[in-house]
């Protein structure tokens, strides 16, 4: 089964799972049919001959859809790699803002709508607070990523946030906090559940927002009144998950959770044509590993959940990260600071340069003869068995 859990247990069950009537958005079924292509030949081939023994390699193409457990990692070292030229000498927090659970059948629904509001409520939360005089005072970095998932593909979203300690002044000073989080997190839940509530309120009452089946119910007055009222009394907990002390582990960490789908390959522990078994952590802190067991179908369904809308940029970034801003504000940084910390490592760099660089994998090196004498003849795009 190799690396390709995931894709048998798509050729086990997929068209069944299609047949049997569950919805599916034109992304999802994209998504779908890109993890069963993927890597399969039926996307063609890259074709490499060495020129000492004639051993000839064909290379299945993979499909590169953001879904696919398979594609990610390389996107994955070329992004974190971006990144780090960007990294500003202060200490890093990671702090993750979670929904209600009770807001996930709303959500659904509303889904580019409603995660563009949790982008939008993090950022300015973490924004207005880091401006105020008593906390930071200063426009920190900040990057987001958006996960929908739980250890057993329940639908739970929650957004990522890592944040810069110290940022651009508005007379462009640097100010850095110390090492410890400088936001009390009763202040974080407070602003946030607040912006969050009113600016789903505010859809509301615009008419702007769909309600499906599962809730239906809140389209009549008082019942979205007896449910935000709810919401209000529920206690948020937007947590601190890590503190870096030392900046420069910083992107890397974050690099853990950009790329990420909903579960790896890794994590799958067995398919068979009805089931699926997989591990997931423990349900607190220290407790051993569990092992989750779905039938196929139910497996394909919580998935496909997490798939996003066309489209959707779930890593944002905001502050003096701002990409209309970015370049500036990273210069002056930078020049106050005595130079920039880190730089790309593989810029410019081919596919065939970044695995060796990475991984260690030459793709020059025959195979069959050891020789370093490979070279790509071109690409097929032809269906290739």
């Amino acid at each position: 089964m190799g690396n390709l859990k995931i894709q048998k247990i798509w050729q086990h069950s997929y068209q069944d799972y299609s047949q049997s009537g569950h919805f599916q958005s034109e992304e999802q079924k994209k998504a779908s049919h890109a993890i069963l292509a993927c890597k399969s030949g039926r996307l063609g081939v890259n074709i490499s001959t060495c020129g000492e023994c004639g051993h000839m390699e064909f290379h299945k193409n993979s499909c590169r859809n953001r879904n696919c457990p398979n594609c990610q990692a390389v996107l994955k070292e070329i992004w974190v790699d971006k990144r780090r030229a960007e990294v500003i000498d202060s200490p890093y927090f990671h702090v993750v803002f979670t929904l209600p659970h009770e807001l996930n059948p709303l959500i659904y629904c509303n889904q580019r709508l409603l995660y563009g509001l949790l982008h939008k409520c993090c950022a300015e939360t973490l924004l207005e607070l880091s401006a105020d005089q008593k906390y930071l005072g200063a426009k920190p970095g900040i990057i987001q990523v958006l996960h929908t998932w739980n250890q057993e593909l329940d639908y739970h979203v929650h957004m990522h946030c890592i944040l810069s300690g110290g940022g651009l002044t508005p007379d462009h000073r640097i100010r850095k906090s110390s090492a410890k989080f400088f936001i009390p997190v009763r202040v974080l839940r407070n602003k946030f559940k607040g912006k969050y509530l009113s600016l789903l309120d505010t859809l509301y009452q615009q008419g702007k927002l769909v309600f499906s089946a599962s809730c239906e119910a809140l389209q009549l007055p008082w019942e979205w009144k007896a449910f935000k009222d709810g919401l209000y009394r529920k206690d948020w907990c937007p947590y601190i998950k890590k503190t870096f002390h030392g900046f420069g582990n910083a992107i890397e960490y974050l690099g853990r959770y950009t790329h990420r789908v909903a579960i790896s390959n890794n994590r799958i522990l067995s398919v068979t044509k009805t089931e699926v078994i997989f591990s997931a952590r423990g349900k607190k802190p220290g407790d051993p590993k569990r092992q989750v067991t779905l039938s196929c179908g139910e497996f394909i369904r919580r998935f496909l959940m997490h798939v996003l809308p066309s489209g959707f940029q779930k890593i944002r970034y905001y502050g003096f990260l701002n990409n209309r801003m970015k370049s500036r504000n990273l210069k002056t940084i930078f020049r106050i600071q005595g130079g920039q910390r880190f730089r790309q490592r593989y810029m410019g760099l081919s596919i065939a340069e970044l695995l060796k660089a990475v991984w260690g994998v030459d793709l020059s090196i025959c195979p069959e003869c050891g020789c370093a004498s490979m070279r790509q003849l071109g690409r097929s795009y032809a269906p290739f068995p």
